[in-house]
């Protein structure tokens, strides 16, 4: 598959999946607080598209890696520690979102502004990563 088209998907289901994730913070905090429609919402959202594009992030990111010969590269294995951290997030918030439709209480202590934060620190740096490459020092 020619390069461009597949950074292209794989850029569209990363802001896919980062939407998701956004979506699921929102949702944890907001049925922590009783909000049970917006769970049973955000449930769907998380198995019909943000779980998906999970999938299709790592199989196209793997794919984008294995086409630049990127796996030997520090730069990479870098950004991929806070890939993995998204993507265990999203399987911990996934998670919340089903104990909180099986009607569990949830004890979401502080600001329900920290997953959201976390998760625009982790996206600015992979994002960093993967436009500067190697430039910065990590060969």
């Amino acid at each position: 598959m020619d390069y461009l088209w597949l950074k292209a998907m794989h850029v569209t289901v990363v802001l896919i999946f980062i939407g998701g994730l956004f979506v699921q913070a929102f949702g944890v905090a907001a049925g922590s607080r009783g909000g049970t429609e917006t769970v049973a919402l955000v449930s769907r959202w998380d198995q019909r598209v943000t779980s998906p594009a999970v999938l299709a992030v790592w199989l196209t990111g793997s794919l984008v890696a294995a086409n630049g010969a990127w796996f030997s590269s520090h730069w990479l294995w870098a950004k991929l520690i806070f890939v993995v951290g998204l993507s265990g997030l999203h399987g911990i918030q996934s998670g919340r979102l089903r104990r909180l439709r099986r009607g569990d209480r949830l004890d979401v202590n502080g600001n329900p502004f920290i997953v959201p934060a976390a998760i625009v620190l982790a996206v600015a740096i992979v994002a960093f990563l993967a436009v500067t490459k190697g430039v910065i020092g990590l060969p």
